[in-house]
């Protein structure tokens, strides 16, 4: 749980209490922001994300405020493509929400991650004053003091930041990358609205509820708190050059320190020729075959040796050197593995390959979550089903891309969760095989990482490593034969002091009460026409013995009322039973 506190420099800190922030008072507050982004939300039809809750006055006034043309538009395009655009429109802060649900199957439906992972970062620059003033204030010195010369256009611009090419005292080219002004005011704002629209959703629409909104926008909020640090970044930088100090075949760009802050990252400017360029490659005599191999083997390197890997290496990030250098660029987003994953997720691999459904769908549950366990044969027989639509061929032609998205659709339908790490991980191999394919139409992807999944497989057998192994194990059980008899005793006291509580999951004890309310409000209303019948008989009765037209009427009515309530609750009772 997370607040956001505005301090004099609009500065974001993450505390432990958002839950605490006065959803009410926030909205008012920034009143006009608050309308804007339901404005958005219903012109892109997506208030049936609120349910039947009552709205009040301004949302109806957003609604209102719709024109009928825009919101006929929005009718002929899917949930997720309305859901991209309505971020896309919204914002930085909603364009980086996209952005990270796009890597978080285990939050939304693949359909929506399919869709916002086309969701573009492409934004107008700013000012060159307002850059400049953000520089200025960061090192309190002018900026022609830091630097011989600074470009006012920048050579990229995005939701967070932009790029500006410049140049140091000593001559030295450099690449400077400067946070947006006013943004971590705007994002506080934006994140505060979002929790209180989440709280409105999960405690209004059940079927929302299970994707788990308030969640979803609290792991938002450490999320973009890290990316809005870009000295962060430049730890992520200096770690891969680490990793990589004695491979020629990878340039990580230099970080300055000196001239590198919270808001400003200071980096070696890179010439080189973007990956998405063959022509170029070609015109300069590169062989892509092995421009290829280096760049498929630095990100298998990545993933199954070093566990810590670039989690976004499209295109646009990689440029190839002289030498068939591979230079990847911008490091905001990293994915980490610890070594227990990267085995288990070999063993996924290796199931899959040698086509043993049994043990893929094994591996694929030891790798996943879940709220509500799965069918196991009905799962198994669509893990049997997808190995056999992907492996009719050879290895060479398989498709990684196409069989980590089935993958993906298949965890979905089971209500599996993937941790998010591993879907990154995922992803990366299926970005950097597209790549790859594009360079090298006869690249072999298997064929490649073949020899890294061998040595993860001789790992375990190694003689140190079956020693740490039981050695791990003989500490655990140790530890549970020590602990086991004051837990046993602990437990005896509670029972015998009464003093043992249960745990009863909220949302199941709500339909509970439901439940009885439902069954009480019955029973009672079955009481009452009971009652009913039995005193308009008595009058009716009565009006036979000493006739008198008001008595029987009274009967009467009583009676046609009783009937009419019994038939509601028989009525009633088979509605709940269908």
């Amino acid at each position: 749980m997370i607040r956001f506190v505005i301090n004099h420099k609009w500065s974001i800190t993450v505390m432990l209490s958002i839950r605490k922030i006065s959803a009410a008072g926030l909205a008012y507050r920034h009143y006009a922001r608050y309308r804007q982004i339901l404005a958005v939300v219903f012109a892109y039809g997506l208030d049936d994300m609120f349910g039947s809750f009552k709205v009040d006055k301004s949302i109806s006034a957003c609604i209102n405020a719709v024109s009928r043309k825009r919101r006929n538009l929005a009718a002929t395009l899917s949930g997720p493509q309305r859901f991209r655009m309505a971020l896309a429109e919204l914002g930085p802060t909603f364009i980086k929400l996209g952005q990270a649900l796009s890597m978080r199957p285990d939050f939304i439906a693949m359909e929506y991650v399919d869709e916002l992972s086309r969701l573009q970062d492409d934004v107008p620059p700013c000012p060159f004053e307002d850059i400049k003033g953000i520089i200025e204030s960061e090192f309190n010195q002018s900026l022609s003091n830091l630097f011989d010369d600074f470009e006012k256009t920048p050579i990229a611009s995005a939701s967070i930041g932009q790029v500006h090419h410049a140049r140091l005292n000593n001559g030295v080219e450099i690449a400077v990358k400067i946070q947006r002004p006013g943004l971590e005011r705007i994002i506080a704002i934006d994140i505060g609205i979002m929790y209180h629209l989440a709280v409105l959703m999960e405690r209004n629409v059940e079927e929302i509820a299970f994707i788990r909104p308030i969640m979803i926008v609290e792991e938002f909020a450490r999320t973009i708190a890290r990316e809005l640090d870009y000295t962060l970044e430049a730890d992520h930088m200096e770690r891969f050059a680490t990793n990589f100090k004695n491979d020629p075949t990878i340039h990580i760009p230099k970080v300055f320190r000196e001239l590198t802050t919270r808001r400003v990252l200071t980096m070696e400017y890179v010439r080189g020729i973007k990956a998405s360029d063959v022509a170029a490659m070609d015109n300069t005599g590169m062989d892509r075959q092995e421009v290829t191999r280096n760049g498929a083997n630095i990100v298998l390197k990545q993933i199954f040796e070093h566990g810590f890997f670039h989690s976004d290496p499209h295109s646009g990030n990689i440029f190839i050197l002289p030498d068939h250098v591979i230079a990847m660029l911008d490091f905001g987003q990293v994915g980490t593995v610890d070594q227990q994953s990267r085995e288990d997720f070999v063993d996924l691999i290796d199931s899959v390959v040698l086509r043993n459904a049994q043990k893929a769908t094994r591996q694929l549950l030891r790798i996943s979550s879940w709220e509500k366990k799965p069918d196991i044969r009905l799962l198994e027989r669509e893990v049997s089903d997808f190995i056999g639509s992907h492996l009719h061929t050879t290895l060479k032609d398989l498709n990684i891309s196409a069989l980590v998205q089935d993958l993906l659709h298949m965890v979905t339908r089971h209500r599996l969760r993937i941790p998010p790490d591993i879907f990154l991980m995922m992803k990366a191999l299926a970005t950097i095989e597209g790549i790859a394919r594009r360079l090298d139409p006869d690249f072999d992807m298997i064929q490649q990482s073949a020899p890294f999944i061998q040595r993860i497989k001789l790992e375990r057998l190694k003689p140190h490593r079956i020693a740490d192994d039981l050695l791990t194990l003989s500490q655990e059980t140790a530890r549970f034969i020590r602990q086991f008899p004051n837990d046993l005793m602990e437990l005896t006291r509670l029972i015998r002091e009464r003093d043992l509580t249960l745990k009863i999951d909220e949302t199941s004890l709500e339909k509970l009460q439901r439940n009885h309310n439902r069954i009480g409000s019955r029973v009672s209303l079955a009481i009452l026409t009971a009652g009913l019948l039995i005193a308009s008989a008595l009058l009716i009765t009565a009006s036979v013995s000493s006739p008198s037209a008001g008595i029987s009427f009274l009967g009467w009515t009583g009676m046609t009322a009783a009937a009419l309530a019994g038939l509601g609750l028989l009525a009633s009772i088979f509605r709940g039973r269908r």
